[in-house]
C-alpha cells in the first residue's frame, strides 16, 4: 500500500513539474511563476471566504437540530481545493478549481458520500477519540 502510494505521489510530481516546465515555455519563465504564485492567494482567499460560508451555514444547521452532513462534505471540498490551489503546480489548480465551482462540487460530494458510505457498511471506518483526559 504504502509503495503504491508512493508512485502516485511521484508520478503526480512529475506530472506538476512538468507541467510548470511546459507553461514556462508557453508563456515565459516570469508569467509562469505570478500564475503559481496568484493561484497559491486565490486558494488561501477561497479558504476563508467560502470556507467561512460554509461554516456558517453548518452552524445554522446545527442551531436548527439538523445534521449538517452534506454542508460538512461541502466544506471538505472547499477546504481540498483551496489546498489544491495553494500546492505549486498547474494539474492541481484544474482539480482544485473543479472542487470549488457549483458546478461540479455536487460530483465530489456525492463521490465523498458514497465513499464514507461503502467504508462503513463494510466496517473498515472508524473513528479515533484519542486519549483520554
Amino acid at each position: 500500500m504504502q509503495r503504491g502510494l508512493l508512485a502516485i505521489l511521484l508520478i503526480v510530481l512529475a506530472m506538476e513539474i512538468w507541467g510548470i516546465i511546459m507553461m514556462a515555455h508557453w508563456i515565459g519563465g516570469w508569467a509562469t511563476f505570478v500564475l503559481l504564485i496568484a493561484t497559491g492567494f486565490l486558494g488561501v482567499w477561497v479558504i476563508r471566504v467560502e470556507g467561512g460560508k460554509v461554516w456558517q451555514q453548518a452552524q445554522r444547521q446545527m442551531q436548527a437540530g439538523q445534521v449538517p452532513g452534506h454542508t460538512l462534505l461541502e466544506g471538505l471540498c472547499v477546504l481540498a481545493g483551496g489546498i489544491m490551489l495553494m500546492a505549486p503546480g498547474f494539474f492541481s489548480d484544474i482539480i482544485g478549481i473543479s472542487l470549488l465551482l457549483p458546478v461540479t462540487r455536487p460530483l465530489y460530494r456525492l463521490w465523498l458520500y458514497r465513499w464514507l458510505e461503502r467504508k462503513i457498511r463494510s466496517g473498515n471506518f472508524s473513528i479515533y477519540r484519542g486519549p483520554r483526559r
